[in-house]
């Protein structure tokens, strides 16, 4: 899949490049192994990755499957800020089928629309293709993937030269980006969430955790001409034996999240997180979950002014109400920013430009927070990553725990046969076992994130358990050829409305009938390749009729009624504000909102002006802080003129 090499073309040279503009500005940036290791293999970008491969030959050559995958693919782009900017892409990406010329437009206006802000601003013949608008032709893809490909080729020496300058720190990851706590013990997911359950008669693969220590840091020392100083664990999973082996490899400092920290001090005292903490010699941060989000999830919807101003404003109450802080921002580097207008470049020059003018505050890289005197003692320490502080989204469900299963069987049909097989052949072997030990592919299984392109990733972790038993040249179980996902579609979390609705606006889930045909969205479902603290929303449900908009929120009610919180309700067509306390029942201006059971509202349609179609937002705030914004994907939107008379039944 060409993930990388989107991000390559987008972001990867992007974001040391931007903050490399500002004097002084400082960053930490994790490069994972397979990371490093794709990027290499995009010198020959024709032979390593299947979906160039079809992109950069002429449509009349492609068969209807091989067309099918490449406009799949091609679609997967996010609409509003990637798609819908350049014209040639939003009209061929409505059309249900497309002649060559236009495929090879559509091909093209793809690529363009993932090159990043550098590539426009500095790279001739992708300002060229810009400007042709389209008429492309097949010498101009084959002219821009060569031109894409040189360039891809001066990421990692960028990153390098910006080390050697001190304008960046850089870490790694374990070498297959596993979980390692739960490589060496998997009774750590039983230690972090009691209720979880877990594989019986697992394996402990402690020499494969070690093994993809050191092959990491053999990769990084590789690239980089030096030996890692800190390591991002994958996921930010961490646990006692995890953070000794990374100490017996001669690293000085990791980071994970503020749940950890929680758990590890046995209480949720915030004016704890902001300090170094040094744990049996090594140095540990711990990531502000919330602010960190607010960069991920929530300034997407704001402009680089506003957004950059109120992730100052929150930073400054810290500097104030605390003494000394240190603040860990940690975030993925790379997902974020489709999901902005213009690649996140309008939010990062503002709060770069902010931060450079800025007298209070400075940015430190992680090895200079590893050289701080005075860091703060942790005596113990909790097992968790950062999502939720536990390893449930790898381990539990029935779909992650049958993969497990299926490594441990291998690891233990290969046992008994290794010592017959050439050294060359166990080299092999190796690679798959710490290839399937990667999180993504217990990411993916579970109910718990969503893609299209699951039963891939599905058929991708078992083929490597399957060629280790081609390796050994025995016959592969049958179950290994059985797929363990369950076929998911991406829009499972969002039900459009089906019939008028004029519920009762109680804070009641009194009556079946009152919001039958609504539409609803389930926001535990909508993350994907990132995730987040999700707030205490859990589903929406949304419908109207010829008065008004009506809106249930369900979700944790004990935190939703608490005093200092509040909604926000924003409506994208007219830049309308509503804002309600959310302890107190409000009836005033064509407005009604009910807490009590789940909280309720109407929204009366003279406030949506004589717009047919809108699109609403909604944030839940606690103080200055938005703790959760809704939905997940975007926006809601809603058809005033839609009537379902298509879908009346008696």
């Amino acid at each position: 899949m060409p993930w990388v090499f989107l991000h390559a073309i987008k972001d990867y040279y992007e974001m040391p490049w931007l903050l490399s503009r500002y004097k002084g500005l400082k960053a930490t940036f994790n490069i994972t192994s397979p990371l490093i290791e794709q990027l290499n293999l995009y010198a020959d970008p024709l032979k390593n990755d299947y979906f160039l491969s079809l992109w950069a030959k002429h449509p009349a050559t492609l068969d209807a499957v091989q067309k099918e995958r490449l406009i799949k693919t091609c679609k997967s782009t996010q609409y509003e800020t990637m798609v819908k900017p350049i014209e040639t892409f939003r009209i061929l990406y409505d059309k249900e089928t497309l002649s060559d010329d236009e495929l090879i437009d559509f091909e093209v206006a793809f690529m363009l629309a993932w090159c990043g802000n550098y590539l426009r601003q500095e790279n001739a013949l992708v300002k060229e293709l810009f400007i042709k608008e389209k008429a492309y032709t097949q010498m101009d893809k084959a002219d821009l993937l060569a031109s894409l490909s040189a360039f891809v080729q001066t990421i990692l020496p960028l990153y390098g030269r910006l080390q050697k300058e001190g304008v960046i720190s850089l870490s790694t990851t374990p070498y297959n980006h596993p979980i390692l706590p739960l490589l060496l013990d998997m009774q750590n997911a039983k230690k972090a969430n009691e209720h979880t359950t877990i594989v019986e008669n697992s394996l402990s693969l402690r020499d494969d955790a070690i093994e993809q220590v050191t092959r990491a840091i053999d990769l990084y020392e590789e690239t980089f001409s030096q030996k890692p100083t800190g390591f991002w664990p994958a996921e930010g999973a961490v646990d006692r034996a995890s953070v000794e082996i990374y100490k017996e490899h001669g690293l000085k400092w990791i980071a994970t999240d503020e749940a950890i920290l929680f758990r590890s001090l046995g209480e949720d005292k915030r004016s704890q997180l902001y300090k170094a903490y040094d744990y049996k010699g090594m140095t540990m941060g711990f990531r502000d979950h919330g602010l960190s989000d607010l960069i991920g999830f929530t300034y997407r919807f704001k402009s680089g002014e506003e957004a950059s101003a109120h992730f100052m404003a929150s930073l400054e109450s810290i500097a104030k109400s605390e003494e000394e802080p240190t603040v860990f921002v940690i975030l993925d580097g790379e997902n974020a920013w489709e999901f902005f207008h213009n690649n996140a470049y309008d939010f990062f020059t503002a709060l770069y430009e902010r931060f450079s003018k800025s007298s209070w505050c400075k940015t430190v890289t992680m090895d200079e927070v590893s050289k701080l005197p005075n860091k703060a003692v942790l005596n113990e320490l909790a097992s968790g990553s950062w999502i939720h502080g536990n390893f449930d989204t790898w381990s539990g469900h029935s779909e992650k725990n049958r993969a497990w299963e299926l490594i441990y069987q291998t690891k233990r049909d290969v046992e008994h046969h290794l010592e017959r097989v050439s050294d060359a052949v166990a080299k092999e072997i190796r690679f798959h076992f710490l290839a399937s030990e990667c999180s993504d592919w217990f990411w993916w299984y579970g109910d718990d994130h969503v893609t299209e392109f699951g039963l891939e990733f599905d058929a991708l972790f078992r083929e490597h358990l399957i060629k280790i038993y081609t390796l050994m040249e025995m016959q592969a179980p049958a179950d290994l050829y059985m797929p363990i996902i369950a076929h998911k579609s991406t829009v499972s979390f969002l039900l459009k409305p089906q019939l008028s609705i004029s519920p009762l606006i109680d804070g009641k889930n009194s009556s079946f009938f009152e919001w039958l045909g609504s539409g609803s969205i389930d926001e535990s479902k909508i993350f994907s390749t990132m995730d987040k603290v999700r707030g205490p929303i859990e589903k929406i449900h949304y419908g109207h009729d010829d008065k008004a908009i009506y809106l249930a929120f369900e979700g944790d009610m004990p935190v939703l009624a608490m005093s200092n919180l509040h909604i926000q309700i924003i409506t994208e067509e007219t830049g309308e504000l509503l804002h309600f306390k959310m302890n107190e029942d409000y009836n005033n201006n064509g407005v009604e909102l009910v807490v009590d059971e789940r909280v309720e509202v109407s929204l009366a349609r003279w406030h949506f002006k004589e717009y047919g179609k809108v699109h609403l937002r909604f944030e839940i705030v606690k103080g200055e802080q938005i703790i959760q914004t809704m939905p997940g994907y975007g926006a809601l939107f809603v058809d005033l003129d839609e009537d379902y008379a298509s879908n009346w039944f008696v």
